[in-house]
């Protein structure tokens, strides 16, 4: 019965991944073969998360300890929400801790839309380099926050793809933070030229 019940599972499991393949093209399955073996997608799933993205976050944030309760977090090209969801847990955006934590603020900003989150306050369909969406982000952050996005002392996580115009980046990071390191977390794919700059110390520009 053990076995007929595996075997069973198995020409489902073969079925279903056919169903996944039928009328893509060679590289679209390639893609979803490969989501199919990841395991930080299985993961995302198990735990609710939106994509595999969060456990970048979760793996550099254990390490740095850059999102602590009562913090304010603007989240850039937030779609579809993975790394908000993260940051609304450890920051306390929704005021779910049971240990009397400060509440902190999460912002996400993007040009698609991003799906509704409790505890977070999302600008779908917002360019974040237009000045309308700075004056709308003014009016979500805390009060003490409305007239200068980053803090001194701040951090800033981002995204870059290594190459040659990569060090031109760190250059211009490192005018205006302490400290500035690549990061390249075990969840980002192995075979990706993508990494992460973590900026932190931010320098107050003198006026």
């Amino acid at each position: 019965m053990w076995g007929f019940s595996v075997w069973r599972r198995c020409i489902h499991c073969s079925l279903s991944v056919m169903k996944k393949l039928k009328g893509k093209t060679a590289a679209e399955q390639r893609w979803v073969l490969r989501q199919l073996k990841d395991p930080y997608v299985k993961a995302s799933h198990a735990q609710n998360f939106r994509c595999r993205s969060a456990f970048k976050l979760l793996e550099i944030d254990d390490k740095f300890r850059l999102l602590q309760p009562g913090y304010s977090v603007v989240d850039c090209g937030a779609a579809p929400g993975a790394w908000s969801q993260v940051a609304v847990e450890r920051v306390n955006s929704a005021g779910t801790s049971r240990h009397g934590l400060p509440r902190g603020t999460v912002i996400g900003i993007d040009l698609l839309n991003i799906p509704p989150l409790d505890g977070a306050h999302f600008l779908s369909s917002h360019d974040v380099t237009h000045t309308a969406t700075h004056a709308k982000l003014l009016e979500l952050l805390p009060q003490d926050l409305a007239e200068m996005i980053l803090l001194p002392r701040g951090s800033l996580l981002c995204k870059y793809w290594d190459g040659v115009l990569s060090h031109q980046l760190q250059e211009k990071l490192s005018s205006v933070f302490h400290s500035v390191r690549s990061i390249k977390p075990d969840a980002s794919r192995k075979d990706s030229a993508e990494r992460y700059f973590l900026a932190r110390m931010y320098k107050k520009p003198v006026k």
